[in-house]
């Protein structure tokens, strides 16, 4: 097959539209899929002007544009990816993307434009965007939901006595709050991640900036609030006594590598989590999920309050007579003069700025170590960073 045969064919066999004018904007060419795309055959167009498949006020000014394109060579007409109107026969109109090309040919300038419909994409766009804007006035909604009865929450607490019998009534109160809170906003909450999720993975083809920047918005909202959700429903079944040390024999090492691989997934991307293990012994009899949550809330924090080039060190030992468990950043660092408030119920230090947080995670860990009868301990400054050092006597 010569190249003229195989440029024939590709032409007839093009899944879009592609059209050829001459220099006065008369129609020489239209290939299958444009007579199909316009409603027309191929001697319904041949020879006509190609303002015929334009709609006012395009059809109109077609001859001045391509008039004005020869005297000033400016690229008003030529281009790729221009986004327009078609026209079909029967007058509908419908949305295309037009790319020109000016090509030089057997001594005469044609015109050749490659057309793509873009009616099922713009359909299919307008679903998108009124879901993910349903989806984020849903998130909204909850989220004033919540903080109205947080508010409300604390005016009654304004209001109740300080009387014991009082702080007992509103303890009362607070802690069916939380588990309320925690559980009832659970189930809405994990529809609106997997509607996010779903609505990320069909946008794909469209590579919309605007459905991706919504998207990322519902979901890191709807991870922020059940991370708030869970440190409250932890703090309600620390404080009703509902929690207690389960204790299982498991091996201390698998466990920090399990934990270093997970927790690396949500770093920054220059981070890197390095895992080690000291001593001969890897078997503990600890609770395993006590001490999951415990790492996890150290190694999240040095994640958060590090920089985006670090190393965070996790390290784990079993000697003769302790469980060691550490975890060591070079971020922010405590303050001095704060860091005797570090393990109280939401206490946060002044130099997290706007990093997002609740100010339970570290008393969730202390209250936690306790109950394993074990001790936290801490060493930072604002220059070398934190580190945590969990330590856990061998029955």
């Amino acid at each position: 097959m010569d190249n003229a045969a195989l440029l024939y064919a590709l032409v007839q066999n093009a899944l879009d539209g592609i059209i050829t004018i001459d220099d006065a904007g008369t129609i020489e060419t239209i290939n299958p899929a444009a007579c199909v795309l316009f409603d027309y055959q191929q001697k319904e167009v041949i020879g006509h002007n190609i303002s015929m498949l334009m709609p006012s006020p395009d059809r109109e000014k077609h001859d001045n544009y391509l008039s004005k394109y020869k005297t000033t060579r400016k690229a008003s007409i030529i281009g790729v990816g221009r986004e327009l109107i078609g026209m079909r026969k029967g007058g509908e109109l419908f949305p295309m993307k037009l790319g020109v090309s000016e090509v030089q040919y057997s001594g005469r300038t044609i015109y050749a434009g490659f057309i793509h419909d873009l009616s099922q994409q713009k359909v299919d766009e307008e679903r998108f965007k009124d879901y993910a804007a349903h989806l984020e006035e849903l998130v909204e909604e909850r989220t004033k939901s919540l903080n109205d009865t947080i508010f409300a929450l604390e005016k009654a607490k304004e209001k109740v006595s300080i009387s014991l019998e009082k702080e007992k009534e509103l303890s009362k109160l607070k802690n069916r709050f939380l588990s309320m809170a925690s559980h009832e906003f659970r189930t809405p909450l994990s529809t609106v991640q997997l509607s996010a999720s779903l609505i990320e993975k069909y946008a794909i083809p469209f590579t919309s900036e605007p459905i991706n920047k919504h998207v990322g918005k519902i979901k890191s909202s709807v991870m922020s609030l059940t991370a708030i959700l869970n440190d409250f429903l932890y703090v309600e079944k620390l404080e009703t006594g509902k929690l207690k040390a389960s204790y299982t024999c498991f091996d201390l090492a698998k466990f920090g590598e399990e934990i270093s691989e997970e927790m690396q997934l949500l770093a920054k991307p220059s981070q890197n989590i390095v895992c080690r293990h000291f001593g001969i012994q890897t078997m503990i009899y600890l609770d395993a999920n006590l001490l999951k949550n415990c790492a996890i809330n150290l190694i999240g924090n040095a994640i958060k309050y590090s920089g985006d080039n670090c190393c965070i060190d996790f390290t784990t030992e079993i000697n003769d007579v302790s469980c060691i468990i550490s975890v060591h950043d070079d971020g922010i660092g405590i303050p001095l003069e704060e860091q005797k408030h570090l393990f109280q119920a939401f206490f946060r230090a002044h130099n997290t700025g706007t990093i997002p947080g609740t100010g339970l995670g570290l008393n969730i860990v202390g209250r936690y170590v306790s109950l394993m009868k074990g001790t936290a301990e801490f060493n930072s400054n604002e220059i070398e960073g934190t580190l945590f050092t969990l330590t856990f006597p061998i029955s």
